[in-house]
């Protein structure tokens, strides 16, 4: 594939906010001065230590230590290349790429195919909806409360009866057949390949960009042997346990919310009957159980990093539902908002409840919900017999390790006083059997657990920001990197180059100082990030770390005289060096002498430049 030129790689970097990109998959909030902080996209956490600096076009995990520009980010996020990267920012720009061979831009190929594949099938299922072959989907659709404009809200469209009319449609378009296999929209079978949703409605299913890279389909007819639900098979980009339908349209308003809120339906007529009700933050698992890695897609959305968000599960009164509540609340102690089972009145999911009660008895259903440990627990107690001793006990043993998972200390004294009053109980009886029940879970979490690695005798420990000593001189040098790293552009140039010159005295620091006195040109945009790139290891994630790092001032203007200020205070050190160091040359040289005249002369000048700086 041709290379894009480096001119046209910096210029879309350059109009990229990198705080944008990753905005779209990670809830950021401030985090000091130009920098920006949420959870991390590539580990688990459940505090945040995922910091983005847009003035530098930078992000850096103090947790796992990824860091990189918007590029790298994309790349590691969606698994796409280089020039893919490129290509799609300067796609959301509008900006024209040129390639070194001259030619115009080549047609992209593997994952953008497959987006692109997709986006034009979203499209002719829409176009279809609207054809007379439709009618039974339309008329699904209106039984349930949506008009076109909701069907047009949400992307919903029509696989007409054929074998072949989306294949042919796509062909024509000039997407082979491959791509579509790849893609999952066609199937292969003994005589070939055919379209692999007929007569269905389908969904767009989008990821939290707003990308479309699958379908779910619904039977409507009484002839279609399949499932009542059909989806897009595992592709390279769609993997259903990681994938939330309306999650790009319930990201904004998750965001936003006072408390964050996210409501977890079960379908997508649901999800569709919440957002119309005005519970706009309703979004639903793709034909899978909802499991821990939607729940490490919605905590970095949310931005869960306290207890004050709310995570609420809306399930059909059924026994199914029951079941698949109790499979959410085993994965309950990943969150850390505060997670809670709303169920309709008579068991209606969200869709029957607006269609029979109207659009103020969905948002009045997040009125009627309740914690998901009290919805445990009187699961647990419903199939015991409370009216007997025996019953009481048994139901005890049952429920005491639900209450004995809570980990606030705060919540814990409260249900087991709930788990009393339902037992009708001793009160003391409920506490001790629930700490029975928590050293027991304790002793088996140890047992499983192997015992941590040591570290080898080869092994380097990681130099780190918390790992450097605790001195003056450690402080000055490591304060002057990080404003030098971040602010250093808007610096004096030539008074910067000055406090560069000497060497520092811890080797960490000193390694990232060498490298920052040969940046060429320390205006430049994106100068820091190369700079971080080349400090040789294993100093080089400490470089991102003072690069990322907020930096102590109260806004961007004291940040600037911060770093100043500690460039002067780094050129007195070094004159007051070179002074101690004359002091004991001048001892060895006559003071008649032409050498111990020059060294008197430079003591002189060294002592008018201290003071210069020093007051300046």
């Amino acid at each position: 594939m041709p290379r894009i030129r480096q001119a046209d790689v910096d210029e879309v970097k350059s109009r990229t906010n990198i705080a944008d990109i990753v905005g779209e998959r990670v809830a950021l909030k401030s985090a000091g001065v130009g920098s920006l902080k949420g959870l991390c996209p590539f580990h688990d956490e459940k505090s945040p230590s995922f910091h983005v600096r847009p003035q530098v076009g930078f992000y850096h995990c103090f947790g796992c230590g990824e860091s990189g520009d918007v590029y790298s980010f994309l790349r590691a996020i969606d698994h796409v290349s280089f020039t893919e990267a490129v290509e799609r920012l300067a796609g959301r720009l509008g900006y024209s790429l040129h390639y070194e061979d001259g030619g115009a831009a080549p047609e992209t190929s593997g994952r953008s195919r497959l987006y692109a594949a997709n986006a034009a099938a979203a499209e002719f299922f829409r176009s279809q909806l609207l054809s007379a072959d439709a009618e039974t989907g339309r008329r699904f659709l209106g039984e349930r409360g949506f008009d076109a404009g909701a069907a047009a809200h949400f992307g919903v469209g029509f696989a007409p009866r054929g074998w072949d009319g989306m294949l042919k449609a796509l062909t024509a378009q000039g997407f082979t057949r491959e791509e579509l296999l790849a893609a999952g929209l066609v199937s292969q079978g003994q005589r070939g390949v055919y379209d692999r949703f007929r007569g269905r409605l389908v969904w767009p299913i989008r990821d939290v960009t707003g990308q479309t890279i699958g379908f779910g389909a619904r039977k409507l007819f009484d002839d279609d042997q399949g499932p009542k639900y059909l989806n897009t098979p595992e592709t390279i980009i769609y993997k259903k346990n990681q994938v939330l339908y309306g999650l790009d349209l319930a990201k904004r308003d998750i965001a936003r919310g006072d408390p964050r809120r996210v409501v977890v339906v079960e379908g997508y007529t649901d999800v569709m009957a919440c957002h119309l009700a005005g519970v706009t933050t309703a979004i639903a698992t793709c034909g899978t159980a909802f499991g821990a890695e939607h729940i490490k897609v919605l905590r970095r959305v949310m931005g869960d990093d306290s207890s004050s968000g709310e995570v609420v599960f809306t399930f059909d009164g059924d026994e199914a539902g029951q079941k698949a509540a109790l499979r959410a609340f085993s994965e309950d102690d990943r969150f850390n908002a505060q997670t809670f089972v709303a169920v309709a009145p008579d068991g209606l999911d969200p869709c029957d409840l607006r269609l029979q009660r109207g659009d103020a008895a969905v948002r009045g259903l997040m009125d009627a919900k309740v914690p998901m440990f009290e919805f445990a627990i009187d699961r647990k107690l419903a199939g015991y017999e409370l009216a007997t001793v025996e019953g009481q006990v048994g139901a005890l043993r049952a429920a005491a390790p639900i209450v004995a998972e809570i980990r606030d200390r705060l919540l814990r004294p409260g249900y087991e006083r709930v788990l009393a009053r339902r037992l009708g109980m001793d009160p003391t009886e409920v506490r001790a059997e629930v700490e029975r029940a928590a050293r027991g879970a304790g002793a088996a979490k140890s047992r499983q657990e192997p015992p941590a690695a040591q570290p080898g005798a080869s092994e380097v420990p990681a130099v780190t920001l918390s790992s450097l000593p605790r001195t003056a001189d450690v402080a000055v040098e490591r304060g002057m990197i990080m404003g030098t790293l971040q602010y250093g552009h808007q610096v004096d140039q030539g008074l910067l180059a000055r406090a560069l010159e000497a060497p520092f005295r811890h080797p960490a620091l000193e390694a990232i100082r060498e490298t920052i006195a040969s940046a060429p040109d320390r205006t430049r945009a994106g100068w820091a990030m190369d700079a971080v790139n080349a400090v040789r290891e294993p100093y080089r994630s400490l470089a991102g770390e003072l690069l990322m790092s907020p930096f102590p001032a109260k806004d961007e203007a004291g940040a600037v005289a911060s770093t100043a200020d500690l460039t002067r205070r780094m050129i007195v050190r070094g004159l007051e060096r070179e002074k101690q160091e004359l002091l004991g040359a001048i001892q060895r040289v006559p003071a008649d002498s032409d050498g111990g005249r020059a060294l008197r002369v430079r003591l002189r000048d060294i002592d008018v430049e201290r003071q210069r700086f020093a007051e300046s």
